[in-house]
């Protein structure tokens, strides 16, 4: 399986594991893989205009919520099946599990399936910390995350690896969340502190991740928490119902956003009036509006994801998959000898017994 992949037969489909994926990031190293990743995501947001946009497709229940997030550039498309479901944590589930297809729009085939659960964990820490490279405060180091579950430590690797950031601020409202991620954390690179409460924990901080699972709307975040100058992450409020932050921050700041027809279903706007002024972040990124303006500035990264960064992600792996091994061929296509014949690979598969019935007869 190290043969280019555009050489393999038609009907064979990459498919990257769990175990796979875990294999791919590790060979690459976990910051590398981040910054490139980023790079990717970036390259998408220049070329906005090219990809069809839609809010993901939402299925909700009072238990979570399952969502396909499509996209395509008019070359390829993909598209993510993910959930969200908080109450998984108690029954030793995750949270958030997915998985993802890319595919070749001329042809319709797909070209890669692969898990996305790790992989979404990637790539939202890397859209984080490439937005905050737009937004955050000049020479930022230190970081609060609020919010100490399966997300925290990515969005500390991040931006780590795109900003520098080698402070950390923990809180959580479960001690064991956060000591989670002191031990996994512990001597690559950060000078770590486990607070008390959400308040001490955003203290001296440029940039405040909030990064929260439960599916209500909660006040992670309090007016008078928020001086001036800081970054806000906030990842945790995406969905509708669901938010983190008290809506006077939300009118003190600057807010980007992905998509705003989705963002306003989900994200911390929901808060707001239908005509709250958002920019885009793919606007910032692409020159055609600005990010942070000066040093007092509040800036607010109201992160739902979006399916264009799930189709860098799989456009990233796709193309590091050349020449490895992480990666198995799934029989996943029909094709038959002649495509119109679909009904006599039946008659001759081997042992058919509608061949037995034909010569019986």
């Amino acid at each position: 399986m190290t043969a280019d992949l555009a050489d393999r037969h038609l009907n064979l489909v990459p498919f990257v594991s769990v175990h796979h994926m875990m294999e791919l990031v590790l060979e690459i190293g976990v910051e590398r893989f981040l910054t490139e990743l980023a790079a990717y995501i970036e390259e998408d947001f220049r070329r906005w205009e090219d990809f069809d946009k839609t809010p993901r497709v939402a299925s909700h229940s009072r238990e979570g919520v399952i969502e396909l997030m499509p996209t395509s550039d008019g070359r390829h498309y993909g598209f993510k099946y993910v959930n969200g479901h908080p109450k998984n944590t108690r029954e030793g589930r995750q949270t958030v599990t997915a998985f993802g297809v890319y595919a070749d729009v001329g042809t319709g085939y797909p070209l890669l399936i692969s898990e996305m659960t790790i992989l979404t964990a990637l790539r939202t820490a890397a859209t984080s910390a490439l937005a905050a490279k737009y937004l955050a405060p000049e020479g930022a180091r230190c970081m609060a995350i609020i919010g100490n579950g399966a997300q925290a430590e990515f969005q500390a690797m991040a931006f780590k690896a795109l900003l520098g950031i080698d402070r950390l601020r923990f809180f959580d409202i479960d001690r064991q969340a956060t000591q989670k991620c002191l031990r996994n954390l512990a001597g690559l690179g950060f000078d770590m502190t486990a607070c008390s409460t959400a308040q001490e924990a955003v203290e001296g901080a440029d940039i405040i991740t909030t990064v929260t699972a439960d599916k209500q709307y909660a006040t992670i975040l309090t007016d008078n928490m928020v001086g001036s100058g800081v970054h806000i992450n906030a990842v945790g409020g995406d969905c509708p119902g669901k938010t983190e932050l008290h809506r006077d921050i939300l009118l003190r700041s600057d807010i980007f956003v992905e998509y705003p027809p989705q963002t306003r279903i989900e994200g911390e706007i929901q808060q707001l009036d239908a005509d709250h002024p958002v920019e885009e972040l793919w606007r910032v990124i692409a020159g055609k509006a600005g990010g942070r303006r000066d040093a007092r500035q509040i800036t607010l990264f109201d992160s739902v994801g979006f399916a264009t960064e799930d189709f860098s992600a799989l456009r990233y792996v796709r193309d590091r998959l050349a020449g490895t091994s992480h990666y198995v061929d799934l029989d996943l296509l029909a094709d038959p000898d002649e495509p119109r014949d679909l009904f006599g690979m039946l008659l001759r598969f081997p042992g058919s017994s509608l061949l037995a019935a034909r010569r019986s007869a």
